[in-house]
């Protein structure tokens, strides 16, 4: 299970807009665009920026770092890291080459 521990942290942390991911460009985008637009607007999309990210931080501990169950899990199949890494190469390709998105 420590690997996908490592996958949803991964998830987690691009979904938090971590520096070099897409969803930082994003949000820096909107951001920027609704300052030029109306002040009170940023002040919304700031709020939801915050909550999203403090969202995705509380799910990643509460599912990880919580007293372990007694119920056994069943074993990851590589199928399944198979499926979790053709969903995250993707966003491997757009940190690593920014360029594809324009």
């Amino acid at each position: 299970l420590p690997l996908m521990t490592s996958w949803w942290l991964l998830a987690s942390l691009s979904n938090m807009a971590l520096p070099p991911t897409i969803n930082l460009l994003g949000e820096l985008m909107i951001i920027f665009a609704t300052f030029n637009w109306a002040m009170t607007s940023l002040l919304l999309t700031g709020t939801t920026t915050l909550i999203t990210a403090t969202y995705s931080l509380y799910l990643f501990l509460s599912t990880q770092h919580t007293k372990p169950t007694t119920n056994k899990l069943p074993p990851s199949y590589t199928r399944e890291h198979l499926l979790i890494t053709l969903h995250l190469t993707p966003l491997i390709l757009l940190i690593a080459f920014p360029h594809l998105t324009m």
